[in-house]
């Protein structure tokens, strides 16, 4: 069982169950949607329901309809409430991690002889299933600039079945323009589907942009606290195109047989994050603009990738579709020494897979999160790194950044930097590569060749 607003709330300010209207602020309906006392005792937080079945009175008629906890519980029905308020989605399901969300859209929404158009920066897990599990079933993946609309359309075909943008992308946070690649997907009677993860509702709702399906890793930012696996799929109304009408009843059904549902303390621990999440994501937000700037200005920087500086390709598109620019800032360093010495030098930030949580954590994709790809095309520049900005006090974080550039100088003086002319040389190559992929973007990828490619060519200026 998934949530779906019900029809006389999809055109009702008011609830079936009372006669007041329904918060319209977000940080209200952070605190409020899903979160109604308990209605046994009055308890104002909802209990942890930690079983597997329930109680039926008559053969086949449940109480709040619940019956077994594979297809539903409440406490995953009131985080997808919450999650379907924020988004402004009529259907959601919370799913034990971010990749069993994406799982679910492949599964129900692909079949063979289907088409998938990815970004050329997209997070390595989400390619690698579609590589592992989905091109043996006959589906065809095609790697596609989305930062240009027209290689959209030039790659977009009649055997299309989903258009899909990471926006911001991870790690490379490129920026992709959601209203006109929904434009340019319904036009074919294909599925937009946005991962949202780095934005959250909070900054960026990609169905009043026009995406028909929703993908988050709730592990991250919406959760907030590093102590929780989760996902979710959100869908719109399915009124998009011919094919989005099918999507909500394709998910559910899919859902209900796989059993992917997040656990219900899970689902609790995401439910009560939630409630600080636009508090949250206003820090976040402030101190990755604070750090982004403050890192543009360093000598030892070759390039900062972040939709709130005014040199990001994508910046004006970020401030059309999204409230705030989020809490991840990428940078590359002078030499691949510098950037192992740093990630390996700062105290307050940890070194650490993830992102999102209260906590900042710094992560070197070319041995942690991209280790598993760096034999093929997906790899990452050994000089780049992702730093999640985590809450704290913004001077405490420029004074650990600060002390791990200072211990990283002797590790810059050990690897020279390139040469201007060698710089304009690998500039020219990385334009030369970016022409050539641009010409291949309607090819099938084959396996081992990956999304990442362009961005991780222009990293290592290779």
């Amino acid at each position: 069982m998934s949530y779906r607003v019900p029809p006389s709330e999809q055109v009702s300010t008011t609830t079936a169950a009372d006669s007041h209207p329904t918060p319209t602020g977000i940080s209200t309906r952070s605190i409020h949607a899903g979160a109604r006392p308990e209605a046994h005792t009055g308890s104002v937080v909802a209990p942890i329901f930690q079983t597997s079945t329930f109680q039926m009175d008559t053969p086949g008629e449940t109480r709040a309809g619940f019956d077994y906890a594979r297809t539903g519980t409440p406490n995953r029905s009131d985080l997808e409430e919450v999650l379907c308020e924020l988004e402004g989605a009529t259907f959601a399901a919370a799913v034990n991690s971010g990749t069993s969300a994406e799982a679910a859209v492949f599964s129900a929404l692909l079949g063979p002889g289907d088409e998938i158009i990815i970004p050329r920066d997209i997070y390595g897990g989400t390619y690698r299933l579609l590589v592992n599990e989905y091109q043996r079933w006959g589906v065809t993946i095609r790697t596609v600039d989305l930062t240009n609309t027209a290689e959209l359309a030039a790659a977009i075909t009649d055997k299309t079945a989903i258009v899909w943008v990471e926006t911001p992308s991870n790690p490379g946070l490129d920026i992709i323009d959601i209203e006109e690649a929904a434009r340019l997907a319904h036009a074919a009677n294909a599925i937009l589907a946005v991962d949202s993860t780095f934005a959250t509702p909070f900054l960026q709702r990609p169905i009043e942009l026009g995406a028909d399906v929703v993908i988050h890793s709730t592990t991250k930012f919406i959760n907030g606290h590093s102590d929780v696996i989760g996902g979710a799929v959100l869908a719109g109304d399915g009124s998009t195109c011919p094919r989005a009408a099918e999507v909500i009843d394709r998910l559910s059904e899919h859902l209900a047989s796989v059993g992917l549902g997040i656990s219900p303390f899970d689902a609790w621990l995401t439910r009560r994050g939630i409630k600080t999440l636009p508090l949250r994501m206003a820090k976040h937000c402030e101190n990755a603009q604070i750090v982004a700037e403050w890192l543009e200005s360093r000598p030892e920087i070759a390039e900062v990738y972040y939709p709130g500086l005014p040199s990001h390709p994508g910046h004006s598109i970020a401030k059309r579709q999204m409230s705030g620019f989020g809490g991840v800032v990428s940078f590359c360093t002078d030499t691949e020494a510098r950037a192992l010495s740093l990630v390996s030098g700062t105290e307050l930030i940890t070194l650490a897979e993830s992102l999102g949580g209260v906590e900042s954590l710094i992560d070197h994709p070319a041995t942690m999160t991209h280790l598993s790809v760096a034999d093929c095309e997906l790899s990452i520049s050994p000089r780049f790194i992702r730093l999640s900005l985590g809450i704290e006090d913004i001077d405490d974080i420029l004074a650990d950044l600060e002390a791990a550039f200072a211990k990283s100088a002797e590790a810059g003086r050990a690897e020279p930097a390139p040469s201007e002319a060698g710089s304009a040389a690998a500039t020219a190559e990385a334009t030369t590569a970016e022409a050539a992929t641009a010409e291949a973007t309607t090819a099938e990828a084959a396996p081992g060749e990956s999304a990442l490619s362009v961005k991780a060519d222009a990293l290592t200026g290779a």
